[in-house]
């Protein structure tokens, strides 16, 4: 084989991918024989399949009179003068447009050509003025036909519109009737569900739900119910009428509601909160009522409506200048068919989002969501399950440690871990490898987390050396404060919009205490600090460990109670309200204090990091020179010229390798920040 064949088959082709054996197979659509009787009308219109004749000016066909040319003339209706050519002189230049039909090897027969005339009697007179002079059996003989009528000018002309209002009828509006392709005018208010029921039957289980062990026993109560109703009624116990799957992002509340559709042997209804909603007035409300009346003639059955905060807004509190109330009415008509005067028994509401705040308490009432199941982030172990489950069908080293991947993934939720294994998985065979390494998921997690390294990103070696500095001022405060986060790696090649980034790997802890508040201010704050340090001038690279500190500063003395002025007072509203207020929870002293508390708090911790520095500028401008040699530095570069960390529990590093990329929170210095 040649070089050039080799080349050839190594380029990628569409035809080696894997065929979808489940794809749909070509299907004979009924539509295609509307569309060619269409063309076969037009064709016949716009074609001359017999020989259709052409227009002449009288004048012309006085000369073909008079040559010999003409056989005969018939006058159409006494308005139309059809011209018949002799067959001999067909032959002749003047009649070569004329001589065959259209399609095919035949003589076309005529007539050949037409005019219009205005009266029939003076045209015979001019006629036969003009064939006085021609002998007798020369002369062109007339014809009349008073009902000539094309045979294609009367099928269309009266059999083709009944054939058009048939075709309206039967294909048209038999089928909006029907629900097919154009019964949006007929089936607006109709019910957008998807029933999953033994024809259509979902093959998600409770055993790929992983990481949510407390939700799904509360799930999995309501489908052991219908499946052992005994159990549960005969000690007079009711199922609850409905569940409200409460969580963030990601993690797992439709993953949830689909096990439950594959677990139940029950009709369900699964459809989303905006496909209630409509520009048309009163459609919400007629959709609401045609789901809960199939969902009663099919119960026992479930209903889940994902994101329901589409139409389950709070009524009244946003402020709307509008008159149109339809989303209020849809959700009314919810309410009542939830638990109104009617009987609702038999159908069980599920349903998911992730703005429970701003539902309407009526709506989360007993009797209409009797449970509300919050679906969290997981945790330690629930991580490490979600990495099970997601990891069969990859193919992955051995011995690959699923623990340490849970403990490198912290804040992730099992859409991010779903995205993760398929980010090692591409990552591993860019690489040409056989199987996903330990490295291969942490490069997964510095690429999810952090963007794409940019190396060929042009930084000046000025800017090169405060950026250097900078992270080594995030990395040095952090190493030296007790109640920081443990470093991980610190790096200054540039990486999505940031310029450099250190990754740590945050304790999970539920409580924050004041202690750990000021370190972690101080961390953040260990950039600029390093910066006014070594050049006694600072850049605009640190506005996102700004926004940060701010932000963290503002909750511990408004939201927490942490300050002393201020004492155990929280401006903090859980239940939405302040939001659509015009006007602050406290006086105009009280916000001269807090912002006065708030600045005095970040100016300290900011003062504190400058003398931890300066205090330690020689291990400072080492780890900056071992950070701009090596661009990449660890653990291990940290405890060699700091000594190891008196704090830290347990190791979490295993080796330099597997630390090279560990974890979400990053403290960057951005280039659009600096505007």
């Amino acid at each position: 084989m040649s070089e050039q064949q080799q080349e050839e088959k190594k380029k990628p082709s569409f035809n080696n991918f894997p065929k979808d054996p489940k794809a749909p197979k070509f299907n004979f659509n009924f539509y295609w024989v509307y569309a060619l009787v269409i063309l076969v009308i037009i064709g016949i219109s716009l074609f001359d399949f017999g020989g259709h004749p052409r227009e002449i000016s009288r004048n012309k066909f006085y000369g073909w009179v008079k040559a010999g040319y003409v056989e005969k003339v018939t006058i159409v209706n006494k308005d139309l003068i059809n011209v018949y050519i002799k067959k001999d002189s067909l032959s002749k230049a003047d009649f070569k447009n004329v001589a065959n039909k259209s399609f095919g090897n035949g003589v076309n027969e005529g007539p050949h050509y037409s005019f219009a005339i205005g009266d029939a009697g003076a045209f015979e007179n001019e006629l036969n003025t003009i064939q006085k002079d021609i002998p007798e059996e020369n002369r062109v003989n007339l014809y009349y036909d008073n009902n000539a009528h094309s045979y294609w000018d009367w099928i269309l002309g009266w059999i083709f519109p009944f054939l058009l209002i048939a075709f309206l009828y039967f294909f048209i509006i038999r089928r909006m009737g029907s629900g097919g392709g154009g019964s949006q005018i007929f089936n607006i208010g109709k019910s957008k569900a998807t029933l999953f029921d033994k024809d259509l039957h979902v093959k998600v289980t409770f055993n790929d739900v992983a990481g949510l062990e407390e939700a799904k026993v509360e799930v999995m109560e309501i489908v052991d119910f219908l499946k052992n109703p005994k159990k549960y009624t005969q000690l007079g116990g009711k199922i609850p009428r409905g569940a409200l799957l409460v969580g963030p992002p990601g993690t797992g509340k439709t993953l949830l509601a689909k096990a439950v559709a594959g677990e139940a042997q029950v009709p369900f209804f699964s459809l989303s909160g905006s496909d209630f909603v409509e520009m048309f007035v009163g459609v919400g409300a007629s959709r609401v009522r045609d789901l809960f009346r199939q969902a009663k003639e099919k119960a026992p059955s479930i209903i889940f409506i994902d994101e329901i905060d589409a139409i389950g807004r709070a009524r009244g509190k946003q402020p709307s200048f509008s008159a149109n109330d339809e989303r209020e009415s849809t959700l009314n008509q919810l309410l009542t068919e939830m638990d109104g005067f009617g009987s609702n028994s038999g159908v069980i509401i599920l349903a998911a989002t992730n703005r429970a705040d701003i539902l309407d308490r009526a709506l989360l009432r007993p009797g209409r969501f009797d449970r509300q199941i919050y679906v969290e982030l997981p945790d330690l172990n629930g991580r490490k399950e979600i990495f099970k489950v997601h990891s069969k069908p990859l193919k992955l080293d051995v011995g690959l440690d699923l623990d340490f991947l849970a403990k490198q993934t912290p804040g992730f939720s099992g859409a991010d871990i779903a995205n993760l294994c398929n980010e090692a998985a591409l990552i591993a065979a860019r690489k040409n490898k056989t199987s996903i390494s330990h490295q291969d998921f942490l490069d997964a997690v510095d690429r999810i987390v952090g963007g794409l390294e940019k190396k060929n990103k042009i930084i000046s070696l000025e800017e090169k050396r405060v950026i250097a500095y900078h992270e080594s001022g995030h990395a040095a405060v952090s190493w030296l404060l007790e109640h920081t986060a443990p470093l991980v790696k610190v790096t200054i090649v540039p990486r999505g919009n940031s310029l450099g980034a250190a990754w740590y790997l945050p304790e999970e802890r539920q409580l924050t205490t004041t202690e750990q508040i000021t370190d972690e201010l101080c961390a953040a704050l260990g950039g600029r600090a390093a910066e006014f340090v070594t050049f006694g001038k600072i850049s605009t690279g640190a506005l996102s460990d700004l926004e940060k500190v701010t932000k963290q500063a503002y909750a511990s003395v408004s939201i927490f109670g942490l300050n002393d002025k201020l004492g155990n007072i929280s401006y903090y509203d859980s239940s939405g309200n302040s939001d659509y207020s015009f006007s602050k929870p406290y006086s105009e002293k009280t916000a001269e204090l807090i912002d006065n508390e708030v600045k005095k708090m970040i100016d300290d911790a900011y003062q504190r990091t400058i003398e931890l520095l300066k205090n330690n500028r020689g291990a400072l401008d080492q780890l900056a020179s071992t950070l701009l040699e090596k661009e990449v530095i660890f653990k291990e570069d940290l405890e060699r010229i700091f000594g190891k960390r008196k704090w830290d529990k347990e190791e979490i590093s295993e080796t330099k390798t597997a630390e090279v990329n560990a974890e979400p929170e990053i403290v960057t210095t951005s280039p659009s920040t600096e505007a």
